[in-house]
């Protein structure tokens, strides 16, 4: 690690941020999903270290900031203003931008916010944050994965069955911990069933679980709200990037970030290269999704384009 940072962000927000790579290298913004979820180190090791200043922020509320799991003062808004925050703390005129899944839709947002302090994105998994698609995740599913969303809903009332996320908010920011606890466990499982991951992980016990439930106050809070990025929306925000290098990747059987999502965006780029992977779903450790970062990473480090950067 180059540094780690606490930087004040305002309405007792105290924010976590590494730096990886070298201080010399092409700065790059990694944003990470969830919300909530904050910066794995999975996120970075897509960059070679000598080539790139690596930067990971987490989230308002999400992984080692402070207040963690904390929803007041937390919109999309907010976050926009702490990556303003964040850039001129350290310094920096322009960076590469990275995210996936809701790290896609941020990069989005503070590209049309910031067209000037973006010198490339790099998308993957790219989530519109749309009614219909927040909706897709927890009832309409349920068509792709019939008998694991059944174990999800389970877990609420009957009446609460056909609106999962609404119960799930109720339940992760107003119940007795172990209810929370309940409540993140049953998300997370329907979380894994669909986005296929490459190994199967241990249910999260104990400060893990504790971990998760913050994690999915923060999500919860987001989709409900519908990531406060309506009007306008993510696709009416593109008309306001700036014409730099844009990748696309994703895969095509994705059944979290369905791939309408990645097709819409391009379409409203086009300067921007779509590049599908096979196999991979909607797991960022998937070896084809990482391959395909890795690829992207070395080739926009060589050349500051995407150009080709997929081919064999």
């Amino acid at each position: 690690m180059l540094r780690a940072h606490t930087l004040a962000a305002g309405e007792g927000h105290q924010l976590h941020v590494e730096e990886f790579g070298s201080d010399g290298g092409i700065p790059a913004l990694v944003l990470h999903g969830g919300p909530g979820s904050g910066c794995s180190p999975l996120l970075r090791r897509y960059f070679d270290p000598a080539r790139y200043r690596i930067i990971c922020p987490d989230q308002r509320g999400a992984g080692r900031s402070r207040p963690h799991g904390a929803i007041l003062h937390n919109t999309t808004a907010h976050l926009l203003e702490d990556l303003r925050l964040l850039r001129r703390h350290l310094g920096l005129q322009r960076w590469l931008v990275v995210g996936g899944s809701w790290g896609a839709s941020l990069a989005i947002a503070h590209a049309a916010a910031e067209p000037t302090a973006v010198d490339a994105l790099l998308l993957r998994a790219s989530f519109l944050a749309r009614r219909g698609d927040i909706d897709w995740f927890f009832q309409g599913a349920a068509t792709q994965k019939a008998q694991a969303w059944q174990e999800f809903a389970m877990a609420a009332p009957l009446p609460a069955q056909a609106a999962l996320l609404v119960w799930l908010h109720q339940q992760l920011n107003e119940a007795a911990e172990a209810d929370q606890g309940r409540a993140a466990l049953a998300w997370w499982h329907w979380e894994q069933a669909l986005a296929g991951t490459t190994a199967t992980a241990a249910p999260p016990t104990a400060d893990a679980l504790r971990t998760l439930v913050g994690r999915y106050c923060v999500q919860s809070h987001y989709m409900v709200h519908d990531c406060w990025l309506t009007a306008p929306d993510l696709l009416q925000r593109c008309a306001s990037l700036p014409a730099v290098p844009t990748l696309l990747l994703h895969a095509n059987n994705d059944l979290i970030c369905r791939p309408e999502g990645a097709r819409l965006v391009h379409a409203q780029l086009p300067h921007s290269r779509l590049h599908w992977v096979d196999g991979a779903g909607h797991d960022a450790a998937h070896p084809a999704m990482v391959r395909a970062m890795v690829l992207a990473l070395a080739h926009y480090a060589t050349h500051r384009n995407f150009d080709a950067a997929l081919q064999a």
